[in-house]
């Protein structure tokens, strides 16, 4: 991917992420609660150099009762976007759906998981088989899943 691409997916991606939190600061975190098909959420992860505590609203292509998988697509940016390596340094995260935050533990899908999810996650949103062929990075699939005590 050019240099010039890397500004405009990162550009894209700051654009997304600033309208979704205005659209929910506005409405009282009421709208808006999908995207394209998608759910939204709310990833909280405790970042890697900072030990500060991070929030970022993303898309979730699968959002199921007992897990959520995450696309860590950065626009098909070249590198990783900072909340999928501030989750591989510390796997402990919140996610915030609906309104309602629960503590998950967040993993990278293996190379067995991969195929089905990346395929399920394409069929919600289609636009991440195009930034899979801009990147020269394998995109990550993030399982995320209750923490159970």
């Amino acid at each position: 991917m050019s240099g010039l691409n890397n500004v405009a997916a990162s550009v894209g991606a700051w654009v997304l992420e600033t309208g979704h939190r205005t659209l929910l600061t506005l409405t009282g975190g009421r709208f808006p609660h999908r995207i394209g098909g998608m759910e939204t959420i709310e990833l909280h992860t405790i970042g890697r150099k900072s030990g500060r505590r991070r929030s970022t609203l993303l898309t979730a292509p699968i959002a199921e009762p007992g897990r959520v998988v995450l696309i860590a697509s950065k626009g098909g940016h070249d590198q990783h976007p900072d909340w999928y390596r501030n989750l591989v340094a510390n796997p402990e995260v919140e996610i915030t759906r609906a309104g309602r935050t629960i503590r998950m533990r967040a993993r990278t899908a293996s190379a067995e998981e991969r195929p089905e999810l990346w395929a399920r996650a394409v069929q919600a949103y289609r636009g991440y088989a195009g930034y899979q062929k801009r990147s020269a990075r394998q995109i990550p699939v993030v399982i995320c899943e209750p923490v159970v005590d």
